[in-house]
């Protein structure tokens, strides 16, 4: 339904009869379409799943995944330890693990040695001519760290840790972002909160004061988090983008790309945020897609605002019946417009091509101007055309010579020139209306509408302004050519498209912010002494004022004296700041011990969402300053989301604090801090629904090292990463297995003081401790071909599997009988050494994930360590080489032990068919003799953990003089179970059984194998499976297969032979 209100005749040039445009409802357009439809189509599919996601939260369904936890004891360490001390592990070993009490002191006396230090690598036996650089993503000074700077910190110090064990001279620089509109809004906030003043009741100096006593006084929260997460940064070295000496190195940059004609002062449109009444970057502006009227929250509003709504209007044609219909969704606009643009192949407007249109407010004459850029089939086919506020149509009055009318303010009001508006954003049709011009309102026929907001949710206008820019499009193609040669690298290499592609449609930078916090830019504007008011401005720029009057006085030829200078009072924009960070840190622009040792930066390791803002401008600024890539290598490692798949955010209220993790805390706390936020209401009750559901008792206490390890357990370089806090409490598990292991292992050395030998000097004799030995040195391996590679989450696997599928459940199983025996001898003290080598070996091979822990453990060990002292601290330690080792690897014995453990798990399942528990029946092993060697070779092993008292052997098809001993078949009536095709187990149980449960679960062990054989012969048997399948392939489903009939055949055998007992 159209409403149309009228106006007087006055304003009209003439009577008018005819409209130029479809009898039908105008599809709704913009100025001129910036975005088609194809391209928020994915906008809205995201929109949709985070409803969907949304009201699964809020379903009544409860989580099936909820943290269920019981609150564990916790030990505390109450020794009197000064800050910096090291640690007492001579006292007694609680029975228990406690992140409480493990992570209790260490880390004062880590930082209080040096070990963070290069200039440890002086003093290291093993050390290496090799260095390893990189900073820390500067953190904002306002904020403090989420699950996603863990994962930073989690990621880096597992490298920086492994590099400096290997001996490597090792920086990692800490520092903290200045964050310019962020930290003003905080201590404006403050300010009102506080005093009840605002910003322009200081002065300038004032201000900046204020900001200081802000940052001094809570600027050290994110070092604290920092330092709870056990970052080995060189804290010598910490560094804010606000110090002297990287501001000077900011001023130097500035002055250096001026001087090279790549900073530029030019008017042009920028995003202009009225909140912060300041210009922010291109890429912090983020859209949000409206399919029709929509009511938002925007700062500085009471009530909500309404956007999307299309309005349609109508020009009269200069001299002719007749006008042209646009629509748009900002009508306020209108009192800029400078022309109506249509498609110069449009039959509709062939008429009025030249033609002029009579504005009916400021009695403007408005061109009819032909451009291929608009869309015919967008609304009525004709765009108003209004260059000081709409990107595209900048553009076009670029091409055709168009005036930039200013009509809307900074502070978001329109300008005095348009008459008695109200606002931009509220009254707007009212007043249109209040003129008596023709309104035609479109509810609901509004399309996917693009709306540009600021991080603060400010609504952005594109206004006029002049500001200084950053002439990108030569660096960026450096930038380009630096990966294309190979010179750097980007990690995973998928992301080199988005580089290329971003880095292609670069467009110039604007650096000018209207804030006061922040680098004044170090520029000028100069008054000569006949300078006029209607003089073109002139410009100066250099190190300090005395350098930029001396310089403006050569340029202009006049005295030094003679001209008056005047600070540009913008700031710049901080990531031009953070930019610098690889070489500013290091002390740049002056050529110190430092830039020397580590420029350019080994690796820049951060996540993926900063390619943009932070990694593509320092490459560019680096290369342009300095001459060299700040990094040779980019490590971007994958988002942190929730568990239902949304990126940890404040604005959904799904941050999990670090140090809640670590610490634990109660859900009553959880949601009080969602409370404190600034969350829309239906964002509130999602966020503690979902705190509900996932943390009905709060976040138990989990411990650094667990959370490290879990972190670091997820594939960085793929999709992002869902983690939630049970992935965390079953690395806590993990920690406690760690914690037995070390108590077995003490108890296992005893009061022995005699020191263990050697790792090259112990020589495993047993079977199984070849095979364990065999174990680590092929994790050691697959380690440091992970490390390599930069895959942590194959590291964290291959050491968690080691630990505690291979140490734990196979090798101390074995060893606890084998200890017990009276006459064990040499067989005992061997297994001792090769225990104490394996957890020695395994906590420094788990030391850069699990830093605490790992020191605590390896220090108690340090008693039985023989040869020279070692270093303070496991952190100091070499990190473990295979070649070191060389002489534990026993290929064969790992290749045979595989076999062993399939028919320990199979022995055990036929123990538990029959219900036993103490009794050890007999059991025969009818397989073919390779097997039978192997089964043989680690026979204490199979009884042992299979819990049988003898194994005999079965070899159908013959066996050698080795096997002559064990030829006989098994007893009619043995319960039965298959290893793999050629392997096939007998237990032979005294006891009577209860043979109708034995065929109920044989039974339903066939219901479930015969569909999965038939799914499997369905794929072989069809007529393409030869010519499609590769050969390995159909090698391996042939074994399936054999191994499934087989176990079909057995269990049917059985069945058969149960049947007849009843």
């Amino acid at each position: 339904m159209w409403r149309t209100c009228r106006f007087p005749s006055s304003w009209l040039p003439g009577r008018r009869a005819v409209r130029l445009c479809s009898s039908n409802p105008p599809k709704p357009s913009h100025s001129l379409p910036s975005q088609s439809n194809s391209s928020l189509r994915p906008q809205a599919e995201k929109r949709r799943r985070r409803r969907a996601r949304e009201e699964a939260i809020l379903s009544s369904q409860h989580s099936s995944e909820s943290v269920n936890w019981s609150e564990k004891q916790k030990v505390v360490y109450d020794t009197q330890t000064p800050p910096g001390t090291k640690k007492d592990t001579s006292l007694p070993f609680p029975s228990s693990y406690s992140p409480e009490y493990v992570e209790s002191s260490w880390y004062q006396w880590w930082e209080k040695e040096g070990f963070f230090s290069p200039k440890q690598h002086e003093q290291l036996s093993h050390s290496v001519d090799q260095t390893f650089s990189l900073c820390i993503p500067p953190p904002n000074v306002t904020g403090t760290l989420h699950l996603g700077h863990a994962l930073t910190v989690a990621v880096e110090d597992a490298l920086v840790r492994w590099r400096r064990m290997q001996g490597y001279r090792v920086l990692w620089v800490p520092g903290c972002d200045h964050a310019g509109i962020a930290t003003q809004t905080v201590v404006e906030r403050r300010l009102l909160r506080e005093e009840g003043k605002s910003r322009q009741d200081f002065t300038r100096e004032e201000f900046v004061q204020e900001v200081w006593k802000w940052k001094n006084e809570k600027g050290e929260e994110i070092y604290h988090q920092l330092r709870m997460l056990g970052a080995s940064l060189d804290w010598s070295r910490a560094c804010f983008t606000m110090d002297p000496s990287y501001s000077r190195a900011v001023t130097a940059a500035f002055v250096q790309l001026c001087d090279a004609g790549l900073i530029y002062r030019s008017e042009a449109l920028v995003n202009w945020s009225c909140a912060l009444e300041s210009a922010i970057s291109d890429i912090e502006v983020d859209s949000k897609e409206l399919s029709g009227q929509t009511m938002l929250f925007v700062p500085g509003y009471d009530n909500k605002v309404e956007f999307g709504t299309m309005y349609t209007f109508a020009y009269p044609l200069e001299g002719h019946n007749g006008e042209v219909a646009v629509s748009t969704t900002r009508p306020e606009t209108m009192l800029g417009d400078v022309a109506v643009a249509v498609h110069s192949d449009d039959p509709r407007y062939q008429a009025v091509h030249g033609k002029q249109c009579r504005h009916p407010f400021t009695n403007r004459l408005l061109p009819i101007i032909t451009d291929p850029v608009v869309d015919m089939e967008l609304g009525t086919g004709a765009v108003k055309v209004t260059p000081a506020h709409d990107h595209a149509d900048f553009l076009l009055s670029q091409r055709h010579s168009l005036p930039r009318l200013t009509v809307i303010g900074g502070k978001g009001t329109m300008t005095p020139s348009c008459g008695h508006w109200l606002d931009v954003r509220e009254h707007r049709c009212h007043c249109l209306k209040t003129l008596y011009y023709d309104i035609y309102l479109l509810p609901g026929l509004c399309s996917l509408f693009s709306l540009c907001l600021s991080r603060s949710g400010d609504i952005i206008e594109p206004l006029l302004k002049k500001q200084w820019f950053v002439r990108c499009d030569e660096m960026a193609k450096k930038a380009i050519q630096a990966v294309e040669d190979g010179r750097l690298e980007i990690i995973p290499h998928y992301y080199t498209k988005t580089w290329n592609n971003w880095l292609s449609d670069i467009s110039d930078w604007c650096v000018s912010r209207q804030l006061w916090w922040g680098h004044q830019i170090p520029a000028y504007q100069v008054e000569l002494p006949d300078s006029t008011d209607k003089q073109e401005e002139q410009w100066i720029w250099g190190h300090s004022e005395d350098e930029a009057r001396q310089r403006a006085a050569v340029k202009y030829g006049v005295k030094p004296e003679a001209i008056t200078l005047t600070q540009d009072s913008d700031v710049l924009d901080t990531w031009f700041s953070s930019g610098l960070f690889p070489f500013a840190m290091l002390g740049w622009p002056e050529q110190t011990a430092d830039v020397q040792h580590f420029y350019p930066n080994s690796i820049l390791e951060t996540g993926s969402d900063l390619i943009f803002f932070w990694v593509a401008r320092m490459v560019m600024l680096g290369t342009e300053l300095t001459g060299q890539l700040p990094f040779k290598q980019v490590l971007f490692h994958s988002l942190v989301r929730d568990k239902y798949g949304r990126k940890m955010s404040k604005s959904l209220g799904n941050v999990i604090d670090p140090l809640d993790v670590i610490h634990g805390v109660s859900l009553e706390r959880l949601q009080e801090k969602v409370k404190e936020g600034n969350l829309e209401p239906r964002e509130q009750l999602v966020a503690m629904e979902a705190q509900t559901k996932d943390f009905p008792n709060g976040i138990p206490q989990c411990g650094t090292d667990a959370l490290r390890f879990a972190l670091c357990s997820h594939k960085m370089q793929g999709e992002d990463i869902s983690l939630s806090v049970s992935q965390v409490l079953g690395c806590r598990f993990f920690c406690n297995k760690m914690w037995q292991t070390l108590r077995f292992t003490l108890g296992v050395l005893g009061d022995n003081t005699t020191p263990v030998g050697t790792l090259e000097e112990c020589v495993p004799l047993s079977s199984m401790d070849r095979w364990i030995c065999s174990r680590l040195h092929s994790t050691v391996l697959q380690c440091e071909q992970a490390f390599e590679a930069y895959e942590l989450h194959t590291v964290t696997a291959a050491l968690y599997s080691f630990w505690v599928h291979s140490l734990c459940d196979v090798y101390l199983e074995y060893l606890k009988p084998v200890l017990a025996q009276q006459d064990a001898g040499t067989a005992a003290q061997t297994a001792s050494a090769v225990l104490y080598h394996c957890v020695s070996t395994s906590l420094a091979l788990l030391s850069p994930f699990m830093p605490f822990i790992t020191e605590e453990l390896w220090q108690r060990l340090q008693p039985f360590r023989a040869g020279a002292a070692a270093p303070t601290s496991l952190c100091l330690q070499p990190y473990p080489r295979s070649s070191q080792l060389a002489h534990w690897h026993f290929p064969e014995e790992e290749k045979d032990f595989l076999l062993v453990q399939k028919v320990i798990r199979v022995a055990r399942s036929l123990r538990a068919q029959c219900g036993l528990n103490k009794e050890k029946p007999v059991m025969w092993a009818v397989c073919s003799p390779r097997q039978a060697q192997a089964l043989l070779h680690f026979g204490s092993a199979v009884w042992t953990l299979s819990q049988i008292s003898s194994l005999q052997i079965y070899c159908p098809d013959g066996a050698d003089d080795l096997l002559s001993a064990h030829s006989t078949p098994p007893p009619r009536g043995s319960l039965a179970g298959v290893v793999d095709h050629t392997c096939q187990l007998h237990l032979h149980v005294q006891t009577e059984t209860n043979v109708d449960q034995q065929i109920l679960q044989l039974s339903q062990q066939k219901a479930k194998l015969v569909p999965k054989l038939e799914k499997i012969l369905c794929k072989v048997q069809s007529s393409d499976y030869t010519t499609k399948v590769p050969a390995h392939v159909r090698q391996t489903m042939d074994s399936t297969v054999s191994a499934l009939q087989q176990k079909l055949q057995t269990i049917e055998d059985q069945l058969k032979e149960l049947q007849e007992m009843q």
